[in-house]
């Protein structure tokens, strides 16, 4: 296995990992902001009003997103042991 090889396998397991954490993030960020801005104009400092939200969010995602994610990670995987014989030799 060259260097090149596994640099291309490094980039090609990042790129799907951004993918799949990015919708994630995504949410999160956006609520928390949301969330932030409500508590600055409303003058709330409850800890529990930005981390349950956010919570519900993200877990909501996983729920409605989950054939997404599982389906692109089953094709990444199917994809590297499919060509598993170029890497070894």
């Amino acid at each position: 296995m060259t260097p090149d090889m596994v640099s291309e396998l490094l980039r090609q397991l990042m790129k799907e990992a951004m993918i799949l954490a990015a919708p994630l993030l995504i949410a999160a960020a956006l609520l928390s902001f949301v969330l932030s801005l409500f508590q600055t104009l409303t003058s709330l400092q409850e800890q529990s009003l930005t981390s349950v939200p956010r919570l519900a969010a993200v877990a909501m995602i996983l729920l409605v997103g989950m054939p997404w994610f599982l389906g692109r990670m089953a094709a990444y995987t199917r994809l590297l042991l499919t060509d598993f014989h170029r890497y070894l030799g």
